[in-house]
């Protein structure tokens, strides 16, 4: 039982930090950012682009960052000893 509480309680902490964790992706003057709760906090656009070109941009942008971010939490998961 005590083993369950402990596991828990590394969850939680891993949790936390996990919400902490953010990554920016950039590609040309476009930037997004997200955190390790796959919240977009920070979107940047460029003046210098049109409309259209800003959008398909952004959707690159947000895709790469999600997948960086899941790899990177599930690096911290793995060498936290959390297996999946």
């Amino acid at each position: 039982m005590f083993d369950q509480l402990k596991k828990m309680q590394e969850l939680k902490k891993l949790q936390e930090e996990f919400k902490k964790e953010t990554v920016t992706v950039e590609k040309q003057g476009v930037l997004a950012t997200i955190n390790g709760n796959f919240e977009v906090t920070e979107i940047k656009l460029s003046p210098e682009l049109d409309t259209e070109k800003q959008q398909e941009i952004l959707k690159h942008c947000l895709n790469e960052a999600r997948e960086k971010i899941q790899k990177t939490l599930a690096q911290k998961m793995m060498s936290a000893g959390i297996g999946f």
